[in-house]
């Protein structure tokens, strides 16, 4: 099943990122931020990751997706489809989280390519894993949404290091991009899906509004590129539901998600 159409696939091989409008319906959207906001079983396991500021951006993560809200909306098959037509198959499902910037006070992430935190992990192919960010409130330049530097990707892997709790990539290389191209901030509307390469360099700046800036992000890696590192999810090929699922799903659905805890975290340190 193609999704996709060639336009969006040139354009996504070409500038390392794509923006597909109203991916979520508007029920969808409400279902799945207020699952986020008041599940005890998600709340209870979020933590901050600080950035080089010393400000806090609030996330929980995950690798098994279930039968809650969100791990169907990770299983969705037109979701599958279109990852398959990015990156090949058969998928496996990396990790999901969800990104939590309150009002006024939400940090930074640094200049970063995903495949950064990634090549800790021990995966070898960075074409086949690319993450895909749902917007569930807006995503606006007041709120911190998520910066991209098109077609950064084509430079390939760049050494990273720690800034505050983060990685961050080498800004010399960052600055030096930079001066060739333009950076675009990808503002969102609550349900667009925003699907980018784990080699592109992206970044976001704190939230400075009075509004909250609340995203979902799963990643994605094929079968023909397992890691060294991480745990089972990776190496299974991901069982898809049926587009719609999520508002079947309970919203107590966390309760038997295995969240992931920092200081596990192989990639932060």
């Amino acid at each position: 099943m193609d999704v996709l159409s060639p336009e969006q696939l040139h354009a996504y091989k070409e500038d390392g990122f794509l923006i597909v409008e109203q991916f979520l319906s508007s029920d969808e959207v409400r279902f799945l931020f207020k699952a986020s906001t008041q599940s005890t079983g998600l709340t209870k396991h979020t933590y901050a990751v600080l950035d080089a500021n010393g400000n806090e951006s609030r996330l929980a993560l995950w690798n098994e997706p279930g039968n809650d809200p969100f791990g169907m909306l990770s299983r969705d098959e037109k979701l599958v489809a279109i990852i398959r037509q990015l990156i090949g198959g058969p998928v496996a499902h990396f990790h999901s989280k969800v990104m939590q910037k309150v009002p006024k006070v939400g940090g930074a992430w640094e200049w970063h390519q995903d495949y950064g935190y990634w090549y800790k992990n021990g995966f070898l192919f960075p074409d086949e894993m690319l993450s895909v960010m749902f917007a569930l409130t807006p995503a606006t330049k007041e709120n911190g949404c998520l910066m991209v530097l098109p077609k950064s990707h084509r430079m390939g892997w760049i050494e990273h290091g720690k800034v505050g709790e983060q990685v961050g990539a080498a800004l010399d290389r960052v600055n030096r991009y930079e001066e060739r191209v333009d950076r675009v901030y990808c503002e969102l509307k609550p349900g667009d899906a925003l699907f980018f390469h784990s080699n592109l360099l992206h970044a976001s700046n704190p939230n400075t509004s009075e509004n909250p800036r609340w995203s979902i992000i799963s990643c994605y890696n094929t079968l023909n590129n397992v890691p060294i590192n991480e745990p089972s999810s990776c190496f299974n090929e991901i069982k898809t539901v049926p587009a719609g699922s999520i508002l079947t799903a309970s919203e107590q659905g966390f309760e038997k998600t295995s969240f992931n805890k920092k200081k596990s975290d192989i990639s932060l340190r």
